[in-house]
């Protein structure tokens, strides 16, 4: 059992490093090769940080565990609304009031609608996984225009001569939280190399130990999935803006959490249906979904009425969390 628990929690760092590397070494190259910041933005760093969870998923996915694929999604947006904003905003205040927040809310509330459909038509598959990779294409084009459109704003103004006030952060922003980008094309190649290894293995290793806990433990492979390896690939996401609050940066936290989500059930679940069909546990669509859409609807007040979360909001939401996994492991005991 030692050897179980061991496994999962190795396995989580190895993901999360790999994940780590892997964006480094791809960013690096990119650079190299001349692709423009904004297209590294939204392509490789979105991806390259969403390794982890789609790994996971679709070696599940190959592995017939379907609960541990929908529930590490399912359960990482949960994690990334409450506990990703909430903590944070217990250590500074958290403005959610970024624009195009609300937009972009609006768009991952219905992506969420569509996902939760297709649930009900399980297990996801082919055709499935193609309408959430469309939707996926057409939000980075939507992306790279509004980008695009606000740097030609930014220009004009400075060109009328007029000081350019601060308003929504570029996509390419998100590079600056890419840390020590090789130099080197060897170095990046080696990078890559050692992300490519790395995952594969880390989601070995992690859903190996999580499918034995879970069957000493007595409750299915979606709890598992909901919880322990949700949080765990949530991390990243976590580190990021707690550091962010400390730094006083916490207006774009809001902004990160909704472009994850959007990217976890596009990309991930996109990707993985397209290549295995993916069986969706009664549990999550009876109770988790739900939770998952409640988040996604709260997210949205939020940036509607440019809520500031402050450190009752985040206490509020953290045990919101805390809640929630309560409820997950009792219901998966009783069923």
């Amino acid at each position: 059992m030692l050897f179980d628990y061991v496994s999962l929690a190795g396995g989580l760092v190895v993901l999360i490093i790999a994940g780590d590397v892997l964006v480094r070494g791809s960013v690096g190259i990119a650079l190299r090769l001349g692709i423009p910041n904004l297209v590294i933005g939204l392509t490789i760093v979105a991806f390259g940080t969403s390794a982890p969870e789609l790994v996971i998923s679709l070696k599940a996915g190959l592995e017939g565990a379907g609960g541990i694929a929908i529930g590490n999604v399912v359960g990482s947006n949960i994690a990334n609304v409450l506990l990703v904003l909430g903590l944070p905003a217990m250590i500074a205040a958290t403005p959610c009031g970024e624009n195009g927040a609300t937009r972009n809310a609006t768009f991952m509330v219905a992506v969420t609608v569509v996902f939760i459909a297709l649930c009900f038509f399980t297990p996801i598959a082919l055709p499935a996984g193609l309408v959430l990779l469309a939707l996926l294409a057409a939000f980075l084009v939507a992306s790279t225009m509004t980008a695009r459109n606000h740097r030609k704003e930014q220009k004009a103004i400075a060109a009328a001569g007029a000081a350019v006030v601060a308003s929504e952060p570029d996509v390419a922003e998100i590079l600056e939280d890419v840390e020590d980008v090789p130099d080197s094309a060897w170095v990046a190649v080696a990078y890559i190399l050692l992300g490519l290894v790395g995952l594969p293995l880390g989601a070995h290793f992690t859903i190996s130990g999580a499918t034995s806990i879970a069957t000493a433990w007595g409750v299915s492979e979606a709890v598992i999935g909901l919880t322990v390896i949700a949080l765990g690939t949530s991390l990243p996401e976590l580190a990021t803006t707690i550091m962010a609050a400390i730094r006083q940066h916490g207006a774009v936290a809001i902004g990160n959490v909704i472009g994850s989500n959007i990217f976890n059930l596009l990309a991930i679940i996109g990707i993985t249906a397209v290549i295995v069909p993916i069986d969706v546990p009664a549990e999550v669509l009876h109770f988790d979904v739900w939770v998952m859409l409640a988040c996604a609807l709260l997210l949205t007040a939020f940036a509607g009425f440019r809520i500031c979360l402050n450190k009752i909001s985040g206490l509020a939401m953290t045990l919101a969390y805390v809640l929630y996994i309560a409820t997950v492991y009792c219901l998966g005991h009783v069923s």
